[in-house]
């Protein structure tokens, strides 16, 4: 399966001059030769998370947390193709008509199509090595 979703995406890649970076956590199916070769083969640069720590992957599980929560994509569907079209509603919803604080309220289409505002950086919450504050 994520194989088939990296194919999908580098195949539907729009901006494919400009550098890309995958970066993601130390799951098995991200560590798998065939996975890595597959992002070397089509000149995407490797990052991954150091300790498995959700805080160094905040902004992928942030969007995965909106997609489960606001858009209910994690219901118990049996239907594959119903299921399919959901997740694809909830992307094109997330990316073109959801305002982001995090993007001075815009989408993120107009947040990437703009050339004036810069992306705002987050920081680790950590204090030291194995404290993480709680909100």
């Amino acid at each position: 399966g994520a194989l088939r979703a990296l194919n999908m995406a580098i195949k539907n890649r729009v901006y494919k001059e400009r550098p890309l970076i995958h970066h993601s956590d130390r799951g098995l199916q991200y560590c798998a030769n065939e996975y890595q070769k597959l992002l070397k083969d089509n000149g995407v640069q490797s990052s991954m998370t150091e300790k498995y720590d959700p805080y160094e992957n905040a902004i992928a599980e942030r969007i995965n947390g909106i997609l489960k929560q606001e858009f209910d994509i994690a219901k118990n569907i049996k239907n594959l193709d119903l299921k399919k079209e959901l997740i694809k509603n909830a992307i094109t919803i997330y990316n073109n008509r959801r305002p982001h604080l995090s993007n001075y309220m815009l989408t993120p289409i107009q947040m990437h199509k703009q050339q004036i505002l810069k992306r705002k950086q987050y920081k680790s919450k950590k204090l030291n090595n194995d404290i993480i504050v709680q909100l």
